[in-house]
């Protein structure tokens, strides 16, 4: 793998394995959000997963920034369609119904929250499975992104990772909460009409670029959220 740019280690050249933990290190109170996305801007492939366009490469900082976070959240759509089960840590489900996915629902106690509403209509259901402590309310009717990083640092999660998809992306960057956008691009085209790694009404959010790698056609790269 070769830098391209590094604006945070000062990093040049070729880097090898043991480098990427230092080039993708976050302070300790941070929120970002990895994608995978071809190079003509699709974030799935035809069978709408995301699973059916990375590759090698965008599963070695997958894992990466998946090990390095004290939280996952993602969406509870995604972890459907992704077939998402317990993961190496704890994964907090975003649910306007409160709804638990299959997969996630035997999961280890303490291992998955759901992240919904008071009044959602799953909501004594996730209850029952996760347990009471694992359900965490973000307000009456819709769930109040903002609320979602001060209630996960009450349980010592502060390092959180989000893996979409494209409506939370948009949610929480309208609610101001995003950090970092972590993307790879993968060096094919796959046209059709899926998603885009965001989707939802229109934005104007700034980006910063910060470190960009290359390995096999593969760009791989840091975007810190401009603020003010």
């Amino acid at each position: 793998m070769r830098v391209l740019l590094d604006d945070l280690t000062g990093a040049s050249g070729a880097v090898a394995d043991e480098d990427l933990p230092e080039l993708y290190d976050a302070p300790e109170s941070w929120l970002r959000l990895n994608f995978v996305a071809t190079v003509d801007g699709a974030a799935t492939g035809a069978d709408g997963r995301s699973g059916s366009i990375n590759n090698p490469v965008d599963k070695q900082v997958f894992h990466l920034l998946r090990r390095s976070s004290d939280a996952i959240i993602v969406g509870a759509g995604t972890a459907r369609a992704e077939g998402y089960g317990p993961a190496v840590r704890p994964l907090v489900v975003l649910s306007r119904r409160g709804a638990v996915p299959s997969k996630l629902q035997s999961a280890p106690v303490g291992s998955v929250f759901v992240a919904t509403t008071s009044t959602a209509p799953q909501i004594d259901e996730a209850r029952e499975l996760l347990g009471a402590d694992q359900v965490l309310e973000l307000g009456a009717d819709e769930p109040d992104l903002t609320r979602l990083r001060p209630v996960l640092a009450e349980r010592g999660l502060t390092r959180l990772l989000s893996e979409g998809g494209p409506h939370v992306f948009h949610d929480m960057l309208a609610a101001g909460i995003v950090d970092e956008l972590d993307l790879t691009w993968v060096p094919s085209l796959v046209a059709g009409s899926g998603l885009r790694i965001l989707a939802g009404a229109p934005l104007d959010v700034q980006l910063a670029p910060k470190v960009l790698l290359e390995q096999d056609g593969t760009m791989l790269g840091r975007w810190f959220v401009a603020r003010g």
